[in-house]
């Protein structure tokens, strides 16, 4: 049970170590913004998140 609990804790040591590289390791280093709003192309698009249209209409129906 030890042995399996270990094996677990050095897996997720190791997957969080991989994930965040970039953030400690690297000068000034961050994660990525992974929100829709962080996307030139969805941007360019038009395409905001479903909080922010949301958001956006009822301040329009408010306004009628």
């Amino acid at each position: 049970m030890l042995k399996i609990l270990l094996l677990t804790l050095g897996i997720v040591l190791i997957a969080v170590l991989l994930l965040g590289i970039r953030v400690f390791f690297v000068k000034g280093g961050r994660f990525p913004n992974t929100h829709i709003e962080g996307n030139k192309a969805l941007r360019q698009k038009g395409i905001h998140c479903a909080s922010s249209m949301d958001r956006s209409e009822r301040k329009q129906t408010k306004k009628q």
